[in-house]
């Protein structure tokens, strides 16, 4: 699946000219609340840190453990970002994830949006790889170089998910794009609320270049840093929550976020050009029938 491509440096060039005209999906007021306000953790102590504010996080693995954490809250739709700067220097074999899910385990039934990280050796570029899930069945992974040094500063990973359409968005970009195609058995997660969650883990048998590059324990721990969390969505409360309905309150429930602006199709297009790695609508070899979003997908740029 993966193919390599060394667009890294060049793109960081050209890139500012051709994003800069972008409007933003939001502009929800950064969160200032703690880290136990609005999650809990799941590692060990030694690999949890927070700043002294409590408005950085740091996750970190080594060869005994990883780290991860979820949202006490679940949603059905909404806008989600946070803020992350990844494991710096030879990452090999380490991913660090950052996802929407139905559970709090890998369960047979679940609902999933990811983004997931795939280190590198040194001076080569992170990928991005993401994928969707409905009832426990995925096989829907892209995965995109970037136009920044991911390890340098924090940047915004967001989701956008609604009925119409989810969207895969990095720094105000979107990156991916993927409709509903509204059929009675169609492949679209919109029933089931969702935690969020972030982790770092060990996945050197397959993350880079399919598994041939190993994880470099001597250059543990790894860390990676999280900042700037915003849930601004429906929060779920059972039985059903009367917020998933179209109204003028919900910015991420109306017209123009069932759609992309002519700006955001622009740069979305611009993404599909330069910087897509692997796409599974692409993949004749591994699918006989491509599954039916993706004709939807295609008519996007």
């Amino acid at each position: 699946m993966e193919k390599r491509v060394h667009l890294f440096l060049p793109l960081l060039v050209c890139t500012a000219n051709v994003l800069a005209g972008l409007a933003p999906f939001t502009e929800a007021a950064e969160s200032k609340s703690s880290f136990d306000d609005n999650f809990s953790k799941s590692c060990p102590e030694t690999n949890f840190k927070t700043s002294a504010d409590g408005q950085i996080w740091y996750l970190s693995l080594d060869k005994q453990a990883g780290c991860g954490f979820m949202t006490k809250q679940r949603y059905r739709f909404g806008w989600f970002s946070m803020k992350l700067k990844l494991v710096g220097g030879d990452s090999a074999g380490v991913v660090t994830a950052y996802y929407m899910c139905t559970e709090n385990a890998a369960g047979p039934e679940r609902d999933e949006l990811d983004f997931e990280f795939l280190g590198n050796r040194t001076g080569q570029p992170y990928i991005i790889q993401t994928n969707v899930y409905k009832n426990g069945t995925g096989n829907r992974e892209m995965r995109h170089s970037l136009w920044f040094n991911p390890t340098e500063d924090y940047h915004e990973y967001a989701f956008l998910w609604n009925n119409e359409q989810i969207l895969f968005v990095v720094d105000q970009v979107p990156i991916r794009v993927y409709k509903n195609t509204n059929y009675t058995n169609g492949f679209f997660p919109n029933q089931k609320p969702m935690y969020l969650f972030s982790s770092i883990w060990n996945a050197d048998d397959w993350a880079t270049r399919g598994g041939l590059e190993k994880t470099d324990w001597i250059k543990a721990p790894f860390v990676s840093s999280y900042t700037d969390f915003v849930a601004d969505g429906c929060q779920w409360e059972d039985p059903y929550p009367a917020c998933v309905s179209t109204t003028t309150e919900h910015w991420w429930d109306q017209y123009n976020a069932w759609h992309l602006s002519e700006d955001q199709t622009m740069d979305y297009a611009w993404v599909q050009r330069n910087l897509v790695v692997y796409d599974y609508c692409k993949d004749t070899k591994r699918f006989a029938t491509l599954p039916e979003e993706c004709w939807l997908n295609e008519s996007i740029s």
